[in-house]
C-alpha cells in the first residue's frame, strides 16, 4: 500500500483504452468513498498516441469535477506499480487487429469467431496470460499489498492461471455481464436496481442467475418471465430470444453469451452472413474507436461521450469501481466475480476458478453463503468448458504447442480435429509475434 496515510494510488494497465473515460466517470462518482490521489495510466509504445489523448481527457474530467487527482501517463509499468494500492488491468495484446484475426480466421473455417469463445478465446488467452503473470510478479515485488482487479478477457481463464499457478491471493477477475443482466432484469421489472440482487454462479461468460431477490424476497419466477419477454442483446452479441419452454424448464437466467451455446445455429448463420460481407464485431469497433478518439481530442470535451455506449462494455465502470470502492471501504457490496472456489460450491472442484456472487470486503471477495451448488442440468456444460480452460492454461504454463491444440479440440465449439489443426496453425502464424513461446 502507499506509505502515506492520506494517499490512494491506482494504476490502470491498458490506460490508453477507449474504455478509460468510462472508468474515470465511475471514479468521479465515487470519489467521496474512494478518494483517489494518484492515477497512473500505463500502456505500450504502440499505444502512446492513444494514451496521450486519454491522459488529456482524464485530466479535463477530473478538473471539471473539481477533483485534485494527479494523472500520470507512462510506458514504464514497473515504476507505475511501485507502492500502488490498486491495479486495474484492461489491455488487449495485439490491439484491435488481433481481435479481428480471432474473429475472421475461425469464420473462414466455418467456426465461431468470437474473442471470448471458441478459438478466439484460446488465442486471446495464449497472448494474455504471459503478460498477466509478468504483471503479478511485478506487483508481488513492488506492491505486495495491492489488489489487482482484472477486466482483461478472457477474464475467467486469466483468473484461473493466476489462482492456480501463483500464490498471489489479491487478484479478482470482473466482468460486466452479470451486472448488465441485473440492470436489464430490474428495468424489465420496473424496480430500482439497488433493490434487486441476482445470485450468480458458473464461469465467466457461462454464468447463470440462480435466484433473484427483491428487497430480500425471492422473485425468481417473475424475473425469469421478465427475461423471456425480451431478446438477450448487448452491443457485441446479436439479440435472440430463447425458447420459452426451454428456459422455463431450466429455471435459470442464462447470460447473454449463452446465445452462442443455445442458439448456435442462428448465431453462426448471422456470423457467416457478416463474414461474407467482410465485417465482424472487431471491424465495427475499429470504426467506433476512430470516432471516439476524434472526440476525445476535443479540448472542450470534459465528460464521457454518449457514443462510448456503442463500444460495448456497458456498466464497466459500475462493476469495476464498485469492486474498488467496496474493498477500499470494506463496504461489503455484492458482485459476481472470478475467484477460486476453495470448496465453497460443494459439487465443483475446490481448486477451480468460478464466477460467483460475493461480498467485496477489505479481505477480498467472500462468496454468498446461500450459493452452495450448481444445478445438475448445467453442470455438464460447465465442466466441459472448465476442462478446456484448464488445458489452455496448462498449454501456456508448459509452453506446449500440442497441448494448445488439444485445448482447442476440447473446446465446446470445436467440430473436427483436422479442421482445428489447420485453423490453429493459421491463427498461430497470424499471432506468431505473441505466441512463439509455444514449443
Amino acid at each position: 500500500m502507499s506509505t502515506s496515510k492520506h494517499s490512494l494510488k491506482m494504476v490502470t494497465i491498458g490506460g490508453g483504452s477507449s474504455y478509460t473515460p468510462e472508468l474515470i466517470e465511475g471514479l468521479i462518482k465515487r470519489y467521496d468513498r474512494f478518494p483517489l490521489t494518484e492515477l497512473h495510466l500505463v500502456d505500450i509504445d504502440e499505444g502512446l498516441e492513444k494514451l496521450s489523448i486519454i491522459e488529456g481527457l482524464t485530466n479535463r474530467m477530473f478538473t471539471a469535477a473539481g477533483l485534485d487527482v494527479k494523472v500520470f501517463a507512462t510506458t514504464d509499468r514497473r515504476s507505475a506499480i511501485k507502492d500502488a494500492d490498486f491495479i486495474t488491468t484492461q489491455f488487449r495484446v495485439g490491439q484491435m487487429e488481433a481481435r479481428r484475426l480471432d474473429e475472421h480466421i475461425p469464420n473462414k473455417y466455418g467456426m465461431l469467431g468470437q474473442e471470448t469463445n471458441g478459438a478466439g478465446s484460446l488465442f486471446k488467452a495464449l497472448r494474455t496470460i504471459p503478460i498477466i503473470m509478468d504483471i503479478v510478479r511485478d506487483v508481488q515485488e513492488l506492491a505486495p499489498n495491492a489488489w489487482i482487479i482484472n477486466f482483461t478477457n478472457p477474464s475467467g481463464i486469466v483468473s484461473e492461471a493466476v489462482h492456480r499457478y501463483t500464490d498471489f491471493h489479491r487478484f479478482i477477475g470482473v466482468c460486466n455481464v452479470p451486472i448488465a443482466t441485473k440492470f436489464w432484469i430490474s428495468k424489465a421489472l420496473d424496480v430500482p436496481s439497488s433493490e434487486i440482487e441476482i445470485e450468480f454462479l458458473g464461469l465467466n461468460h457461462l454464468v447463470y442467475g440462480l435466484r433473484t431477490l427483491h428487497n430480500g424476497k425471492d422473485i425468481s419466477a417473475q424475473a425469469l418471465e421478465a427475461f423471456l419477454d425480451s431478446a438477450t442483446a448487448i452491443p457485441n452479441i446479436k439479440g435472440m430470444k430463447f425458447d420459452k419452454e426451454f428456459i422455463t424448464t431450466l429455471g435459470l437466467i442464462p447470460c447473454f453469451y449463452h446465445s452462442y451455446y443455445f442458439k448456435n445455429k442462428e448465431q453462426m448463420e448471422h456470423q457467416m452472413e457478416d463474414f461474407a460481407k467482410g465485417i465482424s464485431r472487431a471491424t465495427q469497433v475499429m470504426e467506433y474507436e476512430k470516432e471516439l478518439f476524434k472526440k476525445y481530442q476535443n479540448p472542450d470535451l470534459k465528460e464521457k461521450p454518449e457514443e462510448l455506449s456503442k463500444r460495448g462494455g456497458a456498466y464497466y465502470s459500475d462493476v469495476a469501481c464498485d469492486v474498488l470502492t467496496s474493498i477500499y471501504g470494506d463496504e461489503g457490496l455484492i458482485h459476481a466475480v472470478n475467484i477460486k472456489n476453495n470448496g465453497h460450491v460443494k459439487n465443483l472442484d475446490p481448486d477451480d476458478t468460478i464466477e460467483i456472487s460475493a461480498r467485496l470486503t477489505k479481505d477480498g471477495a467472500v462468496p454468498l453463503d446461500s450459493i452452495t451448488e450448481l444445478p445438475r442440468s448445467v453442470r455438464g456444460l460447465h465442466e466441459f468448458l472448465k476442462s478446456y480452460e484448464l488445458l489452455a492454461v496448462e498449454a501456456v504454463m508448459e509452453k506446449s504447442y500440442e497441448k494448445a491444440i488439444l485445448a482447442l479440440n476440447m473446446n465446446p465449439f470445436s467440430r473436427s480435429d483436422t479442421v482445428n489443426r489447420a485453423m490453429f496453425e493459421e491463427l498461430f502464424e497470424a499471432h506468431r509475434k505473441y505466441v512463439d513461446y509455444l514449443k
